[in-house]
């Protein structure tokens, strides 16, 4: 019956993601649902499952009805000021990893826009003698971050600013990583609706050509990294050039980009020199 409802609503996969739902109704892994096909729901776990196959109908996406996204190998709380962590963002993570490969360096690391906190937390599970900075403008989105870092046992070594981008943070720093929002303003109603109806248009809005953020970011972590430093950002999957430019044009060596899974270039990344 989910199923059927979910393939109406033009959900892909729609059996995949009624056994999931359902999974996450009963608390069990979903591979326990094909163990044991005859497990009843008691009342409140039937209600819960039929209003959250309601809200899925709706395109509200999967990781926000539960209420956590896994990136990185790690759960990430999520709220309505944060962007679901995806994927390709993952490369930003490997990007830090493959260009400082001694993980037993105490890095001091900045993330500007951080939502969830999923890049900078991620990085100093990696790098256990690191240290990091994370900003973000909306507040809601830092209770998210400073409770993620709580839930992952790094909220000694995190510290979370509310500020406008990196205004009034202190370096210097190894390293500084963004996510910051790409899509053009007038692109964002052609997104799909599980992005559009529901990620925050804060962490989406890149201004006229999708390039605002990066113009505002980049001379300013030149400020702020040491030399040598390394400065990495997520891109659009048409932008790397334009990045690159921007990162030239600001004096960063040795820029370079890093594809994603798709073979698609999904990070800028370059080295700063004073």
């Amino acid at each position: 019956m989910a199923a059927q409802r979910l393939a109406q609503a033009g959900i892909d996969n729609p059996e995949r993601e009624a056994r999931l739902l359902l999974s996450y109704a009963l608390q069990c892994e979903a591979l326990e649902l094909i163990i044991r096909p005859k497990v009843e729901l008691n009342a409140d776990e039937e209600i819960t499952f039929k209003n959250w196959l309601t809200r899925r109908e709706q395109r509200e996406p999967l990781a926000r009805i539960h209420g956590i996204r896994e990136f990185w190998g790690l759960p990430f709380g999520m709220n309505e000021a944060t962007l679901e962590p995806r994927p390709d963002t993952e490369t930003l993570v490997e990007c830090v990893l493959k260009n400082i490969p001694d993980q037993n360096k105490a890095l001091r690391v900045l993330d500007i826009g951080t939502g969830t906190g999923c890049v900078l937390l991620s990085l100093l599970h990696e790098y256990e003698q690191a240290t990091g900075v994370a900003t973000d403008k909306n507040p809601r989105a830092i209770a998210a971050a400073k409770q993620n870092a709580v839930q992952l046992g790094l909220k000694g070594c995190a510290e979370f600013i509310e500020t406008n981008w990196c205004d009034g943070v202190m370096g210097p720093f190894d390293v500084v990583v963004s996510n910051p929002p790409y899509i053009a303003t007038h692109e964002l109603e052609d997104l799909q609706p599980e992005v559009r109806l529901f990620d925050p248009v804060l962490a989406l809005d890149g201004g006229e050509d999708g390039l605002a953020p990066y113009r505002i970011i980049t001379p300013a972590a030149k400020g702020l990294l040491k030399q040598g430093g390394l400065l990495a950002f997520e891109v659009g999957h048409t932008q790397a050039d334009a990045v690159m430019d921007i990162l030239k044009q600001n004096g960063f060596e040795k820029v370079a980009t890093r594809a994603d899974l798709q073979n698609i270039p999904r990070v800028v990344f370059g080295y700063c020199h004073k």
